[in-house]
């Protein structure tokens, strides 16, 4: 088998303290195979289990508040309470191990994570009170928020710059895969022919457990991320595993590397970063970069917490859809969110990622306020207004996966992961709590008009998050994330 090319190149220690590596270039210029086919299932089908997760919930809400069901709560309690709970969690658990993740690693933290969520979907099953279901409901997002921060930045640091963005954008979309799965489930599980009412609920939180623990096994032969490594001196570690996924790649496609192009980068290994290091780095060094991260996460989390957690209500409230037929209609919205990112994902890396995000953000939001309009005059029934959340969340999708990968790929390495958490859960604070309590408060009032304002709520601030891009967007295709954002540890070079 053919050495790695420019094998002089290779990561190592050149002064007491520095190690010169051209890791970065070396992942970059790979070709596409089986072993980055490895990390995509190993790490993004997570987000197939949030979908599930979210969807499931909202659509059993009228189940778990049915006489019989084994639990004492209402709808109003899943829909808002349960809800908001769960984005809390996820909130929390975003931030906490996203501070772990760049101080011990992305491969303990997305193992350490996924085992958290396993161990709170188990025992929501076992649920019988209200608080004990919002206690595991918190749980179970703080596991799932820690996978944002986890999962994100080793992605990111092992996928090539060249498809970087549509690998994250299909990922990050995968979550509607569980969402439709979710969706058809529900269907089964609320028919009372074939699950007693206080068994199907239970047995749709079994499926996540069972999906999770096969990701679990597969997450298991994921390499930790070189890029981590070599910022904490552990060079030897890094080079072993790039030099293996080059013999691996190179055995797999069957031809020679392409050479290194890109000059070695020097580093000086540093302990993990304080919070005060990486306040400063981002407010102070990068505040453009801050505020577009931020005005993307809010304007997508309000519109899909609110959504995700609400359009059950819609249809049975203002249609006089069966609850146990909700599942149908919001499986085609979840087709829809998928095929947005996977049909237009290639073109953030071909057209760029400003024009592609402002142009899915404000496309969206035009079509959302025409669909407030459209329902406001009472144009629309339940399949219609389905058609129009589809085509809304078309472009939406595509849009709000894209608000994960730019704050995973404008920051420093060493931030990375704490950025993610940071904008995650401070635009999903925002907009994934304040959503799903004022969304269905507007909804469960009956008022057409309330449900408009929610509507155009939205829409105001997907359109908003677009101008946002438009103007201080950042043009990161196809560039290696090294030279968006330097490292902290980098060792500068004098002319």
């Amino acid at each position: 088998m053919a050495e790695p090319a420019n094998p002089s190149a290779r990561t190592r220690e050149t002064e007491p303290g520095v190690i010169t590596t051209d890791v970065p270039a070396r992942l970059d210029r790979l070709p596409w195979s089986r072993w980055h086919w490895r990390i995509v299932i190993g790490l993004g089908t997570v987000w197939i289990l949030d979908g599930l997760e979210v969807t499931i919930v909202g659509n059993m809400a009228g189940r778990l508040a049915q006489h019989g069901s084994g639990i004492s709560i209402s709808t109003a309690q899943v829909t808002t309470v349960a809800a908001a709970v769960y984005v809390a969690g996820a909130c929390s658990g975003a931030l906490f191990f996203g501070w772990l993740t760049d101080r011990l690693g992305r491969k303990k933290l997305f193992m350490l994570t996924l085992a958290v969520y396993l161990a709170a979907t188990a025992v929501t099953a076992l649920s019988w009170s209200a608080w004990f279901f919002f206690l595991c409901r918190f749980f179970t997002g703080f596991g799932i928020g820690g996978e944002y921060a986890a999962i994100n930045s080793a992605i990111d640091e092992l996928i090539p710059a060249r498809v970087r963005g549509r690998i994250d954008l299909v990922i990050n979309g995968s979550f509607w895969i569980g969402a439709a799965f979710g969706a058809f489930a529900s269907i089964a599980l609320l028919d009372t022919s074939l699950f007693a009412t206080d068994v199907g609920w239970r047995l749709a939180f079994g499926i996540g457990v069972v999906l999770g623990l096969v990701i679990l096994f597969v997450r298991r032969h994921v390499p930790e991320s070189p890029r981590w490594l070599f910022t904490h001196g552990r060079a030897d570690e890094a080079e072993r595993i790039v030099a293996e996924a080059e013999r691996t790649v190179e055995r797999q496609t069957g031809t020679p590397l392409p050479p290194v192009e890109e000059a070695p980068i020097r580093i000086r290994a540093r302990e993990a970063l304080g919070f005060v290091t990486i306040a400063r780095t981002v407010f102070s060094r990068y505040p453009r970069r801050t505020a577009l991260g931020f005005a993307l996460f809010v304007g997508q989390a309000f519109l899909y917490n609110a959504v995700t957690f609400g359009y059950a209500t819609i249809l049975t409230t203002y249609f006089d859809v069966p609850e146990g037929d909700t599942g149908y209609y919001f499986a085609v919205i979840a087709v829809g969110n998928f095929l947005g990112p996977l049909l237009l994902g290639h073109l953030f890396d071909s057209l760029g990622r400003k024009p592609m995000i402002a142009g899915t953000y404000i496309g969206s939001g035009v079509l959302l306020f025409a669909t407030a309009a459209l329902f406001q005059h009472g144009s629309l029934s339940a399949t219609t207004l389905t058609g129009c959340w589809t085509a809304v969340l078309f472009l939406a999708s595509a849009g709000a996966s894209s608000a994960y990968l730019t704050v995973s790929e404008i920051f420093p390495l060493e931030t990375r992961a704490l950025c993610i958490a940071f904008f995650y859960a401070i635009g999903t604070a925002v907009g994934g709590i304040s959503g799903p309590l004022l969304f269905n408060g507007l909804v469960s009032s009956g008022r057409v008009s309330d449900t408009t304002l929610a509507f155009c709520t939205g829409a105001a601030l997907m359109t908003a998050a677009g101008l946002v891009e438009a103007v201080i967007g950042v043009k990161a295709e196809r560039r290696s994330l090294e030279s968006l954002a330097a490292p902290l540890s980098a060792v500068r070079t004098e002319a």
